[in-house]
């Protein structure tokens, strides 16, 4: 939900490359029990949704990464919870684990078209969003949504909460299992925003004040009333980055599976 970044260094490929990244990530949630579902192939590299259901009163998760080619930790956050195995029973999942490929490729923000793909969830311009579009309305709704982000402008982690109808809050939990991790953005404006408390924004939701809607906008008009969409800071170490994103959202987790088990 950031404005355009800056030319930033490209992503080195050793770091993630698009198509190795994608083979181990389908194995490693083919050996976790996940359904591959194809939604498009782009510049030769699948765009795959992942999909694990159980059976009984179970929390359904969203979660996905990938959206921005000059940031690596999340898809990489994303694929280590999966080789851990913490993508389990105790929930339905939804993972959408690298969504421009192309952008990767090149180390930018944008796809290979010049498009920001987290700009296209309005006006479906491009095949990657259009083909993530189609997928998702055939799903059902989600308890909550994880968009895995980083932003180069800041110093620390900070996170967006949409949750227009006041349900149990992630958030303050998010931002304390980062903290053990390294700093929590300490701007009060953040994007041309106002936090709500240090390291959360809870900006307005309503999709008709958005010219452009980015993907946790969509998912909160049409897919679920509890969305985050958390950032790490750019400038820290990938390493970092990518420990701090898998802490916030093994918090977050289970936070949610208890509170289903209550």
């Amino acid at each position: 939900m950031k404005s355009k970044k800056q030319p930033v260094p490209p992503v080195k490929a050793s770091a993630l490359d698009p198509t190795d990244f994608a083979r181990r990530f389908a194995e490693a949630a083919r050996q976790q029990g996940f359904r591959a579902e194809p939604l498009a192939e782009v510049a030769g590299v699948p765009l795959v949704a992942h999909t694990k259901r159980t059976s009984g009163p179970r929390p359904k998760i969203y979660l996905s990464a990938g959206i921005h080619g000059d940031e690596p930790a999340p898809p990489l956050a994303l694929l280590r919870m999966m080789e851990t195995g913490l993508f389990d029973a105790r929930a339905t999942w939804f993972i959408c684990p690298l969504l421009n490929p192309t952008g990767f490729t090149l180390g930018t923000r944008e796809n290979a078209d010049g498009v920001d793909l987290n700009r296209d969830y309005k006006d479906l311009r491009t095949s990657e969003i259009a083909a993530h579009v189609r997928w998702l309305q055939r799903q059902p709704l989600f308890d909550a949504s994880f968009c895995l982000h980083e932003d180069w402008e800041s110093t620390g982690f900070y996170l967006y909460e949409l949750n227009p109808d006041a349900l149990p809050s992630l958030a303050d939990t998010m931002i304390a299992a980062a903290r053990l991790h390294g700093p929590i953005e300490t701007a009060t404006l953040i994007d041309g925003r106002e936090i709500d408390q240090p390291g959360i924004i809870r900006p307005a939701a309503d999709p008709l004040m958005r010219e452009t809607w980015p993907e946790a906008i969509y998912l909160s008009a049409h897919h679920t009333r509890r969305s985050y969409t958390l950032e790490t800071a750019s400038a820290q170490p990938l390493e970092q980055r990518i420990t701090t994103q898998v802490a916030a959202v093994t918090t977050a987790l289970a936070a949610l599976v208890s509170a289903r088990a209550r």
